[in-house]
């Protein structure tokens, strides 16, 4: 018989999540999709970033929110979301925040997480208080610009992120009166700014989905149409294609537009797409969804180089997670090993 100490200690303990090893180009490609293999990813990066890093980042932990719920299992998601909504209570004591875009961040991971359960939990809503609280004047919010496209380099992607929350939020949230003056800040920001390329085009898109009276329908159609003329032969897509992005070693190893199709730029492209109401069948969404099922590695990921630096490839978890989202919203996560 387990004495009760002990059990009640095995019960406490937090699920093991082994870390992946580190990303690389030339990892193998898997035998055959894996669903299983890519949950298994993202909880090593998600939960390990959130354990070690006690933060919540753009390229791991917050895309690993929206993503993991589409694959069984939930231990993940509920260690990170309890993390968070610590901080929600930290803040609504009086404790300060890490900045508005770590606020704009936690309210949309948390958002996501309610849509799922399809309650929007009192944490949630917090959260929301404190973002709108930190929204500028202009309708937008003091973005980290550090250097680090597609996420961390301007104030549009922040404000597309904060769309996102709102829009995604369970209970008809973004028409409660608690969004609609912040939400009317947001339009005109959002209106008034032009996205800086095809990447923010999307995410504005996107974001479209969710919220109304970002988007006419003819800009919808137009950016569809873009980012479909954005695909490459094999299927794919390619980040560096999405935008005019420039190394921190750019003298000697340049992002190139031309470089192979990569697991962000697909699984972002195909989600959007799909969300933006293309449907599976369409050519170009099939062919993605395809390249995805066929470029998964052998770890679970898909990598995707960093526009930055080859120090680290954080985006590949961002990748991983859109690519997990892309095949959930084409009805392609079933019949893998």
């Amino acid at each position: 018989m387990i004495p009760a100490a002990l059990l009640a200690a095995a019960v406490a303990a937090p699920a093991d999540f082994p870390a992946p090893a580190p990303t690389t180009a030339d990892e193998p490609v898997a035998k055959a999709f894996s669903p299983a293999k890519a949950a298994e990813y993202l909880d090593g990066v998600g939960v390990g970033w959130t354990r070690e890093r006690k933060c919540i980042t753009c390229h791991t932990n917050l895309p690993y929110l929206l993503a993991r719920p589409h694959l069984p299992g939930d231990a993940g998601v509920k260690e990170v979301r309890k993390f968070l909504e610590a901080d929600v209570a930290s803040w609504t004591a009086g404790g300060k925040p890490r900045g508005p875009a770590y606020v704009v961040a936690t309210a949309l991971g948390l958002a996501a997480t309610d849509a799922h359960a399809g309650k929007l939990t009192p944490a949630t809503r917090a959260a929301f208080d404190r973002m709108w609280a930190e929204q500028r004047p202009d309708g937008a919010w003091n973005w980290l610009k550090c250097d680090w496209p597609p996420m961390e380099h301007d104030d549009y992607y922040g404000a597309t992120l904060a769309a996102l929350a709102a829009g995604v939020a369970p209970e008809g949230y973004a028409k409660s009166d608690g969004a609609k003056v912040g939400l009317e800040k947001l339009r005109g920001y959002l209106t008034k700014t032009a996205a800086p390329d095809l990447h923010h085009k999307a995410m504005l898109l996107w974001a479209s989905t969710k919220v109304d009276g970002l988007l006419a329908p003819d800009r919808q159609k137009a950016i569809v149409a873009e980012l479909k003329s954005a695909q490459r032969a094999d299927g794919g897509w390619c980040l560096p294609s999405l935008g005019a992005y420039k190394r921190r070693d750019e003298a000697k190893s340049p992002n190139d537009p031309a470089a192979p199709s990569d697991g962000y730029a697909t699984g972002f492209a195909v989600y959007v797409l799909r969300q933006a109401g293309v449907p599976a069948t369409d050519a170009a969404v099939a062919r993605g969804a395809t390249w995805l099922r066929s470029n998964q590695r052998a770890s679970g990921r898909w990598y995707t180089r960093s526009l930055n630096t080859d120090r680290a490839h954080y985006i590949t978890n961002a990748g991983s997670a859109f690519a997990v989202l892309a095949l959930a919203a084409c009805g392609e996560m079933a019949g893998g090993e």
